[in-house]
């Protein structure tokens, strides 16, 4: 092996056991107990305590699993949503010719140059005059597309449907929302499975949205419910970690499943047209 592939592996093996750590202590934590997790030095290897603690996280919080199906609703249907806006949007961009069409793109991807703290206040002063507040639509509605899913559809539309299908089809009578439905959506499938890993994620781990949200524990997503055994006395780590593992553990399989999809779906944007 040259000296310079040797290098290579050893960052990556190096970054690759940085970036893990956290998970294995989170997963060994979850089996202690609190005196043994806050012990110096703190246990590197599986204890015995994880019914113990599974039982105290469902004492301290009674509404977990009542918390992890409202992760799951909110996530999937923010999902479903993105799928089919930004994809409309994306064949919009990429196959229809229409005044402003170039305009109205570079205006909605300068949106991706604003940190999204900016848009909190006006989204949640809107949701308050909708009535909306502590209820779940208030996450899925504004969620529902998003400028880097539009990008991403436009430029895999763009790229891999034919124009003159596209033509034919038009010359055949389909009507527009047709030709999307029954040729588009099709043919787009690997861009639409990318987006959907990438939405999902981001729509579980959402933890700021929910905090400005909610204000009852039975409407908490899992994220916000687990940041609120921390308010009720002594922080209970164990089963603190018992929880988050419950909650990483769909992503980690859904990563090992589907990285390929998870990555093509980071660099979709760079498809050339």
């Amino acid at each position: 092996m040259k000296p310079a592939t040797a290098l290579t592996h050893a960052l990556v093996g190096t970054g690759a056991l940085v970036m893990l750590t956290p998970f294995w202590f989170m997963f060994v934590f979850a089996t202690h107990t609190n005196t043994e997790i806050l012990s110096v030095p703190p246990p590197l290897w599986f204890g015995d305590a994880l019914w113990d603690n599974l039982q105290l996280l469902l004492l301290r919080l009674p509404s977990f699993w009542h918390n992890l199906g409202w992760s799951l609703y909110v996530a999937l249907a923010t999902t479903a949503l993105n799928l089919f806006f930004c994809a409309l949007a994306g064949h919009a961009f990429a196959l229809l010719d229409f005044r402003g069409r170039d305009a109205l793109f570079r205006a909605l991807m300068l949106t991706l140059l604003l940190p999204a703290f900016l848009g909190m206040v006006p989204t949640m002063l809107v949701m308050g005059w909708l009535g909306w507040m502590n209820e779940h639509r208030a996450l899925i509605v504004p969620a529902a597309v998003s400028a880097m899913g539009v990008f991403m559809m436009r430029q895999y539309i763009g790229a891999a449907i034919p124009r003159e299908m596209v033509e034919a089809a038009r010359l055949d009578g389909c009507s527009e929302f047709g030709i999307f439905w029954r040729l588009v959506l099709p043919l787009s499938w690997p861009a639409l499975g990318s987006l959907a890993l990438v939405v999902f994620i981001g729509s579980w781990n959402n933890f700021i949205s929910p905090l400005i949200v909610f204000r009852d524990v039975e409407n908490f997503t899992l994220p916000l419910a687990l940041r609120s055994l921390q308010g009720t006395g002594q922080t209970p780590f164990g089963a603190l970690c018992a929880g988050a593992a419950i909650a990483v553990l769909p992503l980690l399989l859904l990563f090992i499943v589907a990285s390929r999809r998870l990555i093509e779906g980071l660099t979709a944007g760079a498809v050339k047209q």
